[in-house]
């Protein structure tokens, strides 16, 4: 137990520690005597999971969850026992948890696959811990892969690339959904994975003196300039994260500028902006390679400013700057707040709730179709997102391949049913043209509603705008039948009615 607390980087109370020390006593008695496929004591699992989620959110509650979370499964204990023992709260994050463990990837045609990715986000949205001890589990259970079979172990890693990896980035967990992509990628995909490991060894070994030195040149002239700094490290791309760019520009690695990147942590939001003037100043900017994500964050909260800069050999480097909260919440995401939050106490899983999860919950209760919300699932969901802005200068946050038919839903329903065209960058644009980040739309309005088709249906991305298009078109476009029914033509045989038409 002892080695366990010491393994997490927080002082707990006396109070706190004497909760975790039962939950772990309770669970290791529980599983005793079951083991895991390389021989393992089976809570060297739940313990590992609870020391990884105690790196970046250790909640004493949560972590007792953690600990706790196999055993009504796997175990005799049932949840109401733990319930008697530890409470409604940790049995409501356990009974979240088995839920969750009930999902697998099956076949998008299985009408069970889609209940239980629905179960998911249910759960996630009652209770964002939820979601943080399956990553945990998950983020454990691939680190130990190898010792499951062959077969299984391609399952889970497809598995946690496509549904896991995804939910830690819309998250913000930048370290959770960066590793759990690599474990995952070097199973699902190993030859492409051993190609883009030789690729990126050897991109190293060239750029090895060079970021050296630039290290080197940017501390002297940082401190020469007087800008006030933490930190520059370097930081080199994560291997999934450089094959899926290589896939975008036809594995020609000379257009990838941020293979390799320095990192600077500045203890102000002023010092970032301050020392980008000064870099700017000493190493030729690469045009159009500057990204202030402190003036526009990512929608998973993800802050930071990118530039691209010329170093002496004429090689590109990208430079990085953040301060150190900024810094914290790149990597813990949501978990991150827990450690900031106002007077010093943790904040309550209400406000911990992000944006995109009540989102799926009104999602949720407007479809009825499962198919349907899987559609829109992985569409707003698992997809990259765009910036684009109102005349007035506010953001909307849309999928990539978005088009100007899904902005002007995004804005409001009345606009997308009143529109005839639009102006992308003050330039006329048809409403099925797909919007690029940073693109500023005006829809062009009419008085009357406009006549939608299913090319509209076709161009749109987001659930909104197709379930509001779906709407219009089945109360525009009904069949016979229902026309007969709506002119209340009962006295007509069929017949007759079509000899009148």
């Amino acid at each position: 137990m002892k080695n366990f607390l010491n393994s997490i980087p927080h002082k707990f109370t006396p109070e706190q520690e004497k909760l975790l020390f039962k939950a772990f006593e309770f669970a290791k008695k529980a599983h005793e005597g079951q083991f895991r496929k390389n021989g393992e004591n089976y809570f060297i699992h739940p313990s590992g999971a609870a020391i990884i989620l105690g790196q970046f959110f250790p909640d004493t509650s949560t972590l007792a969850a953690t600990l706790l979370h196999d055993v009504p499964e796997d175990t005799k204990v049932t949840l109401k026992a733990i319930e008697a023992e530890f409470g409604p709260e940790i049995a409501r994050l356990i009974d979240g948890v088995t839920q969750l463990g009930h999902v697998r990837m099956k076949n998008s045609k299985d009408k069970f696959y889609v209940e239980n990715l629905r179960k998911l986000f249910i759960a996630t949205s009652q209770d964002i811990r939820v979601i943080l001890i399956k990553l945990a589990d998950r983020m454990h259970n691939m680190r130990t892969i190898e010792f499951i079979p062959v077969e299984k172990q391609l399952k889970v890693a497809k598995e946690t690339l496509e549904i896991y990896a995804p939910i830690a980035g819309r998250l913000g967990i930048g370290a959770w959904k960066d590793e759990l992509e690599d474990l995952s990628f070097k199973i699902v995909y190993p030859k492409e994975y051993e190609e883009t490991k030789k690729l990126l060894d050897e991109e190293l070994k060239n750029r090895e003196e060079s970021l050296k030195e630039i290290e080197k040149s940017l501390t002297h002239i940082l401190r020469t300039e007087g800008i006030k700094f933490l930190s520059i490290t370097g930081r080199v791309k994560r291997l999934y994260s450089l094959f899926r760019k290589l896939e975008k520009y036809d594995n020609d690695v000379t257009k990838i500028h941020d293979i390799v990147a320095l990192r600077i942590i500045n203890k102000s939001t002023a010092d970032c902006y301050a020392a980008l003037g000064i870099i700017h100043k000493y190493f030729q900017p690469l045009p159009g390679r500057i990204k202030d994500y402190i003036a526009t964050p990512k929608p998973n909260g993800y802050q930071s400013i990118h530039t691209t800069v010329f170093s002496k050999e004429g090689k590109t480097f990208e430079i990085q700057l953040r301060t150190d909260l900024m810094d914290e919440e790149a990597e813990r995401g949501v978990a991150a707040h827990w450690f900031y939050a106002e007077e010093g106490k943790p904040e309550t899983s209400n406000r911990l709730q992000a944006k995109w999860i009540k989102e799926l919950q009104s999602w949720q209760e407007e479809t009825s179709n499962p198919e349907e919300f899987l559609e829109s699932l992985k569409i707003d969901f698992f997809r990259d997102r765009i910036f684009v802005f109102t005349p007035k200068g506010d953001i909307k946050d849309l999928p990539a391949g978005a088009s100007v038919i899904d902005f002007a839903f995004a804005v409001h329903t009345d606009l997308g049913f009143h529109m005839m065209g639009a102006k992308i960058n003050g330039k006329m644009a048809s409403i099925y043209d797909e919007l690029r980040q940073g693109d500023m739309i005006e829809i062009i309005k009419i008085k009357k509603e406009s006549v939608m088709s299913r090319h509209w249906l076709e161009a749109a991305k987001t659930h909104n705008a197709r379930n509001r298009i779906r709407r219009y078109m089945n109360e525009h476009n009904k069949g016979v039948f229902d026309r007969i029914k709506e002119l209340k033509l009962k006295d007509f045989t069929l017949p007759k009615f079509f000899r009148k038409k």
